[in-house]
C-alpha cells in the first residue's frame, strides 16, 4: 500500500500564470523601437530648429552667407551668433527628444533598466534623423541660392582682392581694367603742344605682356624699359630719359600694388580659416550638447508616460 503525502503550500514551485505568458508572447512580438515616436520627435526638433534660426536671422543674431566665396570675418561668425545655433540646437533637440519618449509605446513587462536604455535610444534616434532632414535641407536651399545668385557672386567676386591680383598676373595677351589703368598713365602728357593719341589695342597687348614678364621675373629688365621708353616718347613728347623713368616707376607703382594685395590676400585667407575653424568647432559643440540634451528628455518624456 503506498501513501501519498501532501505536499507543504511553500514548496510548490512558481508556475507562469496563462495572463503573464500571453503578454510576454504580445510583448516578444513587438519591435523595441517606435519608429511613428521616432519620426514625431525629428520632424518637431527640425521644423523648431529651422524657425529659431531664421528667428535669429531677423533679430541680427545670426548670419548664414548667402553665396560662394563669400568673406567670412569674425564679425561673420561672432559671439551672439554662436550663441544662438548653441541655443537653439539645445532647445530643439531637446523637444523632439521629449516627444519621442512621451509618444512611443508603453513596455510592458521590460525591466526598467532595458525601459531607461530604450528611452535614451530614442531620444537619439529623434535628434539622428533631425540632423539628418535638417542637413539636407540645408543643402538643398543653399544650392537653390547659389544657382539663382551666380552674377552676384561672379560680380562680388571680381571685386575681391584675390581677383585683382588672378586677372593681373593670368592676363597674358590683353589688357584688363585694372592693368590698363597703369597702361594709360604712360601716356599721360601734362601739355597740350602735344597732341594725345590714345594707344593701339595692340601696343597696349604689348604693354601688357611686358608688365606681366617682369612681374613673373620680379623685375623690368632694362632692355624692356627702353624699348617701352621709346613708345612712350614718341606718344607723349617726352625725352627718352624722361620716358624711361616713367616705364619704371608705373611698373613700380603696379608692382608695389599687387604686394599689398597679396598681403591683404593671406591676411584675409588666415583669418578665415581661423573664423571657419571656430565656427566648425562650436558647431560640433552644439549637435553634440542637443544629442545629449534629446536623450535626457526622451527618459524624461517616458516616465511621464508610464507614470
Amino acid at each position: 500500500m503506498s501513501y501519498t503525502f501532501p505536499i507543504p503550500a511553500n514548496e510548490i514551485p512558481d508556475a507562469p500564470l496563462i495572463a503573464d505568458v500571453c503578454v510576454d508572447q504580445d510583448q516578444s512580438n513587438l519591435s523595441a523601437v517606435a519608429w511613428g515616436a521616432v519620426f514625431a520627435g525629428a520632424a518637431t526638433a527640425a521644423s523648431l530648429w529651422m524657425i529659431l534660426m531664421i528667428l535669429g536671422a531677423g533679430l541680427g543674431l545670426s548670419s548664414i552667407p548667402l553665396w560662394r566665396n563669400a568673406d567670412i570675418t569674425t564679425g561673420t561668425v561672432g559671439v551672439s551668433a554662436i550663441a544662438w545655433l548653441v541655443f537653439s540646437t539645445i532647445v530643439a533637440s531637446g523637444m523632439g527628444g521629449y516627444l519621442a519618449g512621451r509618444f512611443r509605446t508603453r513596455w510592458l513587462g521590460v525591466p526598467r533598466d532595458e525601459v531607461w536604455f530604450r528611452d535614451t535610444a530614442h531620444g537619439f534616434l529623434a535628434w539622428s534623423v533631425s540632423a539628418l532632414v535638417t542637413a539636407t535641407l540645408l543643402t538643398t536651399m543653399i544650392g537653390s541660392v547659389v544657382s539663382n545668385g551666380i552674377q552676384a557672386d561672379a560680380a562680388y567676386a571680381e571685386s575681391m582682392p584675390g581677383a585683382e591680383v588672378t586677372a593681373i598676373r593670368a592676363n597674358g595677351g590683353g589688357t584688363g581694367d585694372r592693368l590698363s589703368y597703369y597702361i594709360d598713365t604712360l601716356y599721360r602728357t601734362d601739355t597740350t603742344d602735344v597732341p594725345r593719341s590714345a594707344p593701339s589695342a595692340a601696343a597696349s597687348a604689348e604693354i601688357a605682356r611686358v608688365f606681366n614678364n617682369g612681374l613673373h621675373q620680379g623685375s623690368l629688365p632694362a632692355a624692356d624699359i627702353r624699348y617701352l621708353g621709346a613708345t612712350v616718347a614718341e606718344q607723349t613728347g617726352l625725352s627718352q630719359d624722361d620716358a624711361q623713368i616713367r616705364v619704371a616707376d608705373t611698373f613700380g607703382q603696379l608692382q608695389s600694388r599687387l604686394g599689398e594685395l597679396d598681403v591683404n590676400e593671406r591676411a584675409l585667407a588666415e583669418q578665415a580659416r581661423k573664423t571657419a575653424a571656430t565656427a566648425t568647432i562650436w558647431l560640433f559643440i552644439a549637435l553634440l550638447s542637443g544629442a545629449f540634451l534629446a536623450s535626457l528628455m526622451a527618459i524624461l518624456g517616458g516616465r511621464q508616460r508610464d507614470a
